[in-house]
């Protein structure tokens, strides 16, 4: 489904003129034809899971799918027709009376705190607590509990979220050129707000004004605010207790990070019973997970271990996309808060948010135990109302096919195994054991179907999220010209890689013309980028800055776009990983030359090499257990995901298929030796090549000129997180005996920054949140282990990878997948 364009009235965020003055002074503008960015149609983005939840995605389609387009809108813009006034004085206190006439729901405490300090679950932590003073009085048992007193009374002040919504309006008016939110998406949550569903919003984590932004789009579109999990220590005590009265559940002054605070025994009760007392009171809420490591998961986990047990009905969980084409630098001290207010007199107003909001499902676990009558009554009319509760109720979330890294890759690595084992690669370090809430002795499915919501979310928030200008500029910059482009050939590439993305029903966070969009993500990347005007051309030179932070900052951006790619990127990373091999057999490829000038060749480059389809799926399959959470669906097997990566490349142009000549068309099936067979299947993502003979299907690769370059390109957006698992890989070279996790972690990031500075380049390679994932990985593929002991975890290598050889192993089956 698609919404059709028609300039400013559909949401093409215009560049603000605010920016326009800052236009580098380059006379390349009168070689390019102003034409309009985005098409004729833009693509509807944050549908339903087919496969968890289809029952939802009919419905919707159902009741909202002949609703016209109604556009986007910038909350920011507020004139006197979003008032009940008119007049000049209007004019100037828009904004005020604005605020003023937006819906807030009052959230009395009352007797809050008394209900979660005697509930069953925060009294057995406080029994089983060695720190816990002796005696039954319940001032005894309140005592240990004091620190969580503030937290269990954060409420919900009209009047002051007001103050702070006006002070956030003016504050974002100052950051931000626009924050523009899709109309369409809020039709969805009215209706699930008016039905009485107990909202969930997830997001994922990339800046500290995530909560906040969301905030202000639902309390400017009459919705009702929700309780927001903070994972940042805020220590100022004044701004502590402005934030807990507009809903901002703060981490205790105990703890340091979220982790600490999930290490304490008494935390997790607590939290569970106040997140159970909160949805009781029908709060919504809103939590941020970390793509990374999985931080703020726990409390999914701690919401679904509630309705597994009873205490609540249902949860209609809604992903948002978050998209920014500058990431605002944040502070958690009032010196950052007053110099923010201070810019208000003299700073322009730069870059643009893009918000996403998902289709509204319901989760639903299999069982309810415990549940009394009225709250049976209250899920039958809440089932009848939103009839989007199957998540789980069906089953159709499956885990069972979730297996350990290390036996899905070892056998190939160590073994050489032609054929890697079937299944998903399980990521149990997404919800630590420490941080799932309910008894230690709970059955393993339990704790995988809660990170099977975590991963799901992930997918979802991330899959919504529209491509900014910047985004795709970085992308080009850093996978495709990385030693610099003229600015003609980069608006060129702009066009095309916007139509790409479309192609792939991914939204864009930009619109206008082409130069206009090129110029604003050049002004908004001016500090990493490297432009050059030359005497002898009249088309500038884009180089991006050969440094750590530049590197980074255009990486961070791209990854949006990586996300688009990401089956032609393994499809792409599976041929390099087959010419490699190919490359190392001593056979090579031919040129056909057409013409030879100066010892440059022009023509074709023809290999000789036919690609068999089981060997390029196998390759394909063994690196997406490589990938981070998040870039695969969670509802699709890896073994489909292999075979749509690999036609994916057939589309491009890259891979031409070849059938194997035979005695009988493969069109023939009368003529087939042997009954025709028919398979079933759930998977939503079925691949057509499922249909097909593998051991009769080849591949050759394309020869137009334009092949190279493009198989470069897609080959490049994976080549970071690779390099880094090769680095870190070589690291482990160093590592004499087990270290801890925080000296670990240091030693290597500081190896990998040493390695990048030697090469003076693949700075993308360095970044903190890509040693931890490399450090992940290899814990899963069983290369290090943890060992908890009472001074904290350490990290150390394994026994079956002290050897050398071993290690060369694992380095060599991932320098595969890098192209050379």
């Amino acid at each position: 489904m698609v919404q059709k364009l028609n300039g400013r009235s559909t949401g093409d965020v215009m560049i603000p003129p605010a920016n326009q003055h800052k236009r580098p002074a380059l006379s390349w503008a009168l070689k390019i034809t102003s034409v309009p960015v985005l098409g004729k149609f833009r693509p509807t983005v944050g549908q339903c899971c087919q496969q968890c939840t289809p029952d939802s995605l009919l419905h919707h389609r159902k009741t909202f799918g002949q609703n016209p387009s109604l556009g986007f809108h910038n909350i920011l813009d507020i004139n006197e027709t979003h008032t009940r006034y008119r007049g000049w004085l209007v004019r100037r206190l828009c904004c005020l009376l604005f605020v003023s006439g937006c819906k807030v729901d009052p959230s009395p405490v009352n007797s809050r705190q008394e209900r979660v300090c005697q509930s069953n679950r925060v009294r057995e932590a406080l029994t089983a607590d060695p720190k816990t003073p002796e005696g039954g009085d319940s001032q005894g048992q309140l005592h240990p509990l004091s620190s969580f007193h503030p937290m269990i009374n954060t409420c919900i002040s009209p009047s002051l979220l007001r103050c702070v919504g006006w002070l956030m309006i003016k504050m974002f008016t100052s950051v931000f050129g626009s924050i523009q939110v899709n109309l369409n998406h809020f039709v969805a949550l009215h209706r699930a707000t008016e039905e009485g569903s107990l909202l969930v919003y997830m997001y994922v984590r990339q800046s500290m004004v995530d909560s906040a932004v969301l905030a202000l789009v639902l309390f400017c579109n009459d919705l009702r605010v929700p309780y927001t999990i903070c994972p940042v220590q805020i220590n100022n005590s004044f701004l502590r207790s402005i934030l807990q009265k507009i809903g901002v559940i703060l981490l205790p002054p105990f703890a340091a990070t979220e982790h600490d605070a999930e290490m304490d025994s008494i935390y997790s009760p607590v939290m569970t019973s106040l997140v159970r007392e909160l949805l009781h009171e029908g709060q919504p809420l809103s939590v941020g997970v970390s793509a990374e490591s999985g931080q703020g998961g726990q409390w999914l986990a701690r919401i679904r271990q509630l309705i597994k047990e009873g205490f609540v009905p249902d949860v209609t969980l809604v992903s948002v996309g978050i998209s920014y084409d500058r990431v605002p630098e944040t502070r958690t001290h009032v010196g950052w808060l007053l110099r923010c207010l201070l810019s208000l007199l003299w700073r322009k107003p730069e870059g643009i948010v893009r918000i996403h909001l998902a289709q509204p499902f319901s989760l639903k676990v299999h069982s309810f135990k415990s549940v009394s009558s009225n709250r049976r009554h209250a899920h039958d009319l809440l089932q009848q109302r939103f009839p989007s509760s199957e998540m789980y109720e069906s089953g159709r979330c499956r885990v069972v096919e979730w297996r350990p890294l290390q036996d899905l890759l070892l056998p190939v690595i160590l073994d050489n195994r032609t054929d890697s084992e079937l299944g998903q690669r399980k990521m149990s370090w997404l919800l630590p054991s420490h941080d799932a809430p309910g008894p230690k002795e709970r059955t393993h499915q339990e704790r995988d179907l809660s990170i099977a919501i975590i991963v799901h979310l992930i997918f979802s928030a991330t899959s919504c999220m529209a491509v900014m200008s910047t985004s795709l500029l970085s992308s080009l910059l850093l996978y495709r010209h990385r030693k610099g482009v003229s600015m003609s050939v980069l608006c060129r590439d702009v066009a095309w890689l916007t139509e790409e993305l479309l192609f792939r029903n991914k939204d864009v966070g930009f619109g206008g013309s082409l130069t206009e969009v090129v110029h604003h993500s050049l002004a908004l990347l001016a500090p990493h980028l490297i432009i050059a005007v030359m005497p002898s051309r009249k088309d500038p030179l884009v180089v991006p800055r050969p440094t750590l932070a530049a590197t980074l900052h255009l990486n961070q951006q791209a990854q949006i776009v990586t996300h688009a790619f990401i089956l032609e990127a393994v499809g792409a990373c599976a041929v390099s990983a087959m010419l490699y091999e190919v490359a190392g057999s001593g056979v090579s490829g031919k040129v056909r030359s057409d013409s030879i000038d100066g010892g440059k060749v022009k023509g074709d480059l023809e290999f000789d090499v036919v690609l068999l389809q089981s060997e390029l799926t196998e390759r394909a399959l063994q690196l997406c257990h490589l990938l981070p959470p998040g870039f695969t669906p969670p509802c699709q097997s890896s073994q489909n995901f292999a075979l749509d990566a690999i036609d994916s490349l057939v589309r491009c142009g890259i891979l031409i298929m070849e059938e194997v000549p035979r005695d009988n068309p493969i069109c023939d099936f009368w003529k087939r030796e042997g009954a025709l067979t028919w398979t079933t299947t759930d998977e939503p993502y079925q691949s057509d090549s499922d249909c097909e003979e593998l051991e009769l299907c080849s591949y050759k690769i394309s020869q137009p000129s334009q092949c190279p370059d493009m198989l470069f390109f897609l080959c490049s957006m994976l080549a970071g997180h690779l390099r880094t698992l090769c680095w870190t890989t070589s690291f482990l070279d160093h590592l004499h005996t087990p270290l801890p996790e925080a000296c670990f972690m240091t030693q290597l990031h500081l190896h990998l920054c040493d390695t990048a500075n030697k090469k003076q380049q693949h700075y993308e390679s360095c970044s903190q949140e890509a040693a931890h994932t490399a450090v992940r990985t290899l814990i899963d593929l069983g290369v290090l282990m943890e060992e908890h002991n009472e001074d904290g975890v350490f990290l150390g290598l394994t026994s079956l990878f002290l050897l050398p050889e071993n290690r060369q192993k694992v380095q060599r089956f991932i320098s595969q997948y890098l192209y050379n």
